[in-house]
């Protein structure tokens, strides 16, 4: 079984490949006082109740926004698995080129995201990760990750609204009835909801444009990617999963 741990700054997810197919895979939160034997315990129980008590990992990989976590997920691994992770970055093998100007700077999971999507969906394409962040990750051409953009997360905008707006209150991240609202919490969900659209149809429009290629194809994933697709028809598929089916390929792909 082979074990990929994804550390978001928000949500940790991970999933389990059995002969190269995603078997289970489950989401818990990126606590930054996580202990090694916390992380551990919990993730052998749920592994046991996903697949079983006769299962052993042969093999984990790691991609990390989160320093201090990518740490404690590697001496949980060693303790717990009996395995020395590997850990994605600008020096792994991942079969493309990265023309990003400084390669140390492109996040691990920009990097896992462009080779699933690659694989799975040819290119030239567009990654759009909707997490605390909302990256946008281009695949060229010749499928070299080309670059890209990173924006506020459609929820962390939110969260600041609220903090900073004293008469303005959360409300659930869901598309409201109409666009024109008639009460505070849709007036909010609409601006959410509906600003995000434009803001992403408007940057794959210039990204379609300075690539020049109409034709490209458009990939969701992250926590809030289902949330949007029912009402642009930008995007051309949806892949919660993608960012672990990059680290599979990426460190076993041959199994």
């Amino acid at each position: 079984m082979f074990l990929a741990i994804d550390i978001g700054n928000t949500t940790t997810m991970i999933g389990f490949f059995e002969r190269g197919k995603l078997a289970g895979s489950f989401r818990i939160a990126s606590r930054h006082a996580v202990t090694a034997d916390e992380s551990g315990i919990m993730i052998h129980q749920l592994l046991e109740y996903h697949a079983g008590k006769n299962k052993t990992v042969r093999k984990i990989g790691i991609s990390s926004v989160v320093p201090t976590l990518t740490q404690i997920y590697s001496s949980m691994s060693e303790k717990y698995f009996g395995l020395k992770p590997l850990i994605l970055n600008y020096k792994t093998e991942i079969g493309f080129k990265v023309l990003y100007d400084d390669p140390r700077q492109v996040g691990a999971d920009r990097l896992a995201n462009a080779a699933a999507a690659r694989s799975a969906y040819g290119y030239p394409a567009i990654i759009v990760d909707l997490g605390t962040a909302t990256t946008y990750d281009i695949l060229d051409h010749n499928g070299d990750y080309a670059g890209g953009l990173i924006a506020p997360g459609v929820w962390t905008s939110a969260s600041n609204l609220f903090k900073k707006a004293s008469r303005l209150f959360p409300v659930k991240l869901e598309k409201p009835d109409k666009i024109i609202a008639s009460d505070t919490a849709n007036s909010i969900k609409g601006g959410i909801y509906y600003g995000f659209i434009g803001q992403m149809e408007y940057i794959v429009g210039r990204i379609r444009k300075e690539i020049g290629k109409t034709e490209i194809k458009v990939i969701a994933t992250g926590g809030y990617s289902d949330i949007f697709i029912e009402e642009t028809s930008l995007i051309d598929a949806v892949d919660p999963a993608l960012t672990l089916e990059g680290l599979r390929l990426i460190f076993d792909g041959k199994s």
